[in-house]
């Protein structure tokens, strides 16, 4: 069961698009909202194939990428002021960079997709966040 109350077929297309897309470097999709998450997809290599494992290992991380549902208000509101920086259009995306992997993630208003991946390039996400942007926005938060 869901805890995001995410149904199975959104569950299955965000994976669906985020796999090839990314290949054997995706190591797991996260989707959640401001109070709830789940993990979509983790890789057969990793957790030993524990769901809860996976779940309890992706808690600090989703709990620090839901700031982002606040920054990024913070950015809406100064993209629509002319005198405010950054001046450089809507967000969009973000990815943080660690040494063996990368940390992206994808927000709308009141969900999110957060990926974990081992090294790729970076216009691989680009292509994957207008992707799974879609996706959010034609599936708003039930």
């Amino acid at each position: 069961m869901a805890r995001t109350g995410i149904s199975d077929e959104f569950a299955d297309q965000i994976v669906n698009t985020a796999r090839p897309a990314v290949g054997d470097a995706l190591r797991s999709v996260i989707y959640y909202t401001p109070d709830a998450y789940d993990v979509l997809y983790v890789r057969s290599d990793l957790y030993d194939g524990d769901v809860e494992a996976a779940r309890e290992a992706k808690r600090t991380l989703v709990e620090n990428e839901r700031l982002g549902f606040d920054s990024r208000e913070t950015y809406k509101v100064q993209t629509g002021a002319e005198d405010v920086e950054p001046a450089i259009g809507e967000y969009e995306f973000t990815v943080r960079v660690f040494s063996d992997g990368f940390v992206n993630r994808v927000l709308t208003d009141d969900h999110g997709v957060v990926l974990t991946t081992n090294a790729l390039y970076l216009n691989e996400f680009e292509e994957l966040a207008v992707s799974l942007r879609t996706l959010l926005v034609d599936n708003e938060v039930p």
